[in-house]
C-alpha cells in the first residue's frame, strides 16, 4: 500500500528509479543495506522521511538525505579534488602554453566533461583546488555570502609574534578595502622564517600574500589545505581525486544546495 506522506509528488506509474536503486548506484550503501535504512527512517527525500519500500524518485530533481547529509544521486556530476603544484595555472588552457589544470583533466575534458574549477589558485601557491562540472555548487562555493573557509599553510619571513593574530583577526586596510582572517595559528618559528595557518573565507585576489605583507611577513610558500570540507592530507602534486560520498554532501550542505 503507497504512503500517503505529505511532500512527495508520485512519479506516475513505471518512471523515475526506485529510491533503494538509486542509493545503490550513488554508493550509499548495497540495495539491501539501502532497504533497511529506509525501514529505519534514516532516509529523506525533499525533506521527508521515507519509510516506504520501492518508492520512484526523479534523481534529477530529488534532494536525498542520509542521515541528515546530502546525497548527491545525479550519475553525470563530478566532483574532483587536485593537488595544484606549484607553477601551474588555475586555468583551463593557457594561450602561452605553461602548464595548467587543463592539462590534468585532458582525457576527461576530451571524453564530454565540462569541468569548472571552482576559484583559482595563483601560480606559486599549491594545494587544493576542486573541480566539478555543476556550476551552480561551484559559483555558490566562490560567492563570498555562503563563507566558505579556507585553510592554508603559510611560510613566511621573519619570527611571527602570537599578537599578528589578533591584529588579522581584527582586520587589515588593504588597498581594496579592509580584511582580516578567520582564525590564525603560529605552527612554527624558526631561525629568520615561521609557518603558520591561516584560515579565511575572503576570496579576493592574492588575499593571504597581501594580508601576511601588510603585517610584516612576506610569504616565500604557501600551501592550501583545506575548502570546507575538503582536506588535501596527503595527497600527491599534480593528482586527481575523486571527493568521497560524505565530503561532496557537506558541499552541498555548506552552499544550502
Amino acid at each position: 500500500m503507497e504512503s500517503e506522506e505529505p511532500g512527495h509528488e508520485k512519479m506516475p506509474w513505471g518512471e523515475g528509479e526506485r529510491l533503494q536503486k538509486v542509493l545503490a548506484k550513488a554508493g550509499v550503501a548495497s540495495r539491501r543495506a539501502a532497504e533497511e535504512m529506509i525501514d529505519r527512517g534514516r532516509v529523506e527525500v525533499d525533506g521527508i522521511i521515507v519509510r516506504e519500500q520501492g518508492l520512484r524518485i526523479d534523481p534529477e530533481n530529488a534532494v536525498v538525505r542520509v542521515d541528515g547529509i546530502r546525497v548527491v544521486v545525479r550519475e553525470e556530476l563530478v566532483h574532483l579534488a587536485l593537488n595544484k603544484p606549484k607553477g601551474w595555472q588555475s586555468t583551463m588552457s593557457d594561450d602561452l602554453g605553461r602548464p595548467c589544470v587543463g592539462d590534468i583533466v585532458a582525457e576527461r575534458v576530451a571524453a564530454g566533461q565540462r569541468l569548472f574549477h571552482v576559484g583559482r589558485l595563483d601560480a606559486d601557491t599549491e594545494g587544493l583546488l576542486l573541480l566539478t562540472n555543476d556550476g551552480d555548487l561551484a559559483h555558490r562555493l566562490m560567492h563570498p555570502s555562503y563563507q566558505v573557509s579556507k585553510t592554508y599553510l603559510a611560510t613566511v619571513q621573519g619570527e611571527v609574534h602570537r599578537s599578528i593574530g589578533k591584529i588579522l583577526r581584527d582586520g587589515v586596510e588593504l588597498e581594496d578595502g579592509p580584511a582580516g582572517v578567520d582564525k590564525f595559528q603560529v605552527l612554527e618559528v624558526d631561525a629568520g622564517r615561521s609557518l603558520v595557518k591561516v584560515v579565511l573565507h575572503e576570496g579576493r585576489k592574492h588575499i593571504v600574500r597581501r594580508l601576511l605583507d601588510a603585517v610584516g611577513h612576506p610569504v616565500s610558500r604557501l600551501v592550501r589545505t583545506h575548502v570546507g570540507p575538503v582536506v588535501l592530507a596527503d595527497q600527491r602534486p599534480g593528482t586527481l581525486r575523486v571527493l568521497g560520498r560524505d565530503e561532496i554532501g557537506k558541499l552541498y550542505e555548506a552552499v544550502s544546495l
